[in-house]
């Protein structure tokens, strides 16, 4: 039996699809908004997997069941739905992030810094795979270094407020900003794949490290915020 081409792209058999008493169900479609986001899931996933080279636009058509110019009439093709995917993680963990640091003591800022990060890897590993490579598309898609320099400006405003308080110069802020998220986003790279030990206990590492610095480090390092786990 030939199969058949739906108006938006899809191919299959109508003749497979039957309600339990054997009479033959019309397909349901996807709307437009629907197939993207199908594609997005599927493109995130691949790309995940096998990178933005190893990704091609037919496989991507196949696992969504559609033809190849489906692909190209929503993204322009790839390059177009890998930008996408890229900005949206970045949106999320920028998000995450920025939206955890509620904190007062900068102690327990530092904490809530390091489990969001933490928090986006293990809820978004895909995701978190993606932007860990650098972006070969010649958009402005970004890159996992442009999105840490985008978190450490968040938190350089909290650090030039502290310093500021303390007596130490607000202009060395930045360089600390840097210094830490840094620490934090290699930390959660590493632990991408390590998983081990548990996610409350590298937070409270990391934390040891950027409170008390190697002189000073904790033997058994302590969370002081709500977040044990």
């Amino acid at each position: 039996m030939m199969d058949v081409v739906a108006s938006d792209g899809s191919i299959g058999s109508p003749e497979k699809t039957r309600t339990p008493g054997g009479r033959r169900a019309r397909r349901v479609r996807m709307t437009g908004a629907e197939r993207r986001e199908q594609l997005l899931d599927i493109g995130r996933a691949l790309f995940a997997e096998k990178g933005f080279e190893g990704t091609s636009v037919e496989e991507i058509a196949a696992k969504a069941g559609v033809s190849k110019p489906v692909v190209y009439e929503h993204f322009g093709g790839k390059e177009g739905l890998y930008a996408v995917v890229v900005d949206r993680e970045m949106r999320q963990l920028l998000d995450m992030v920025t939206g955890a640091l509620t904190a007062g003591h900068p102690r327990e800022l530092l904490e809530q810094a390091a489990f969001a990060l933490l928090d986006y890897i293990e809820r978004y590993t895909d995701g978190f795979r993606i932007l860990v490579r650098d972006s070969p598309v010649a958009q402005s898609t970004g890159t996992f270094a442009s999105l840490i320099s985008d978190i450490a400006t968040q938190v350089e405003d909290i650090l030039g407020m502290e310093f500021k308080n303390r007596g130490f110069d607000p202009k060395l802020a930045p360089l600390y900003a840097q210094a830490l998220v840094g620490m934090v986003a290699l930390t959660g790279q590493w632990w991408l794949d390590a998983r081990r030990p548990k996610k409350a206990e590298v937070a409270a590492h990391l934390v040891n490290l950027a409170w008390h610095g190697l002189d000073g480090l904790e033997q058994k390092p302590r969370l002081i915020g709500h977040r044990k786990s």
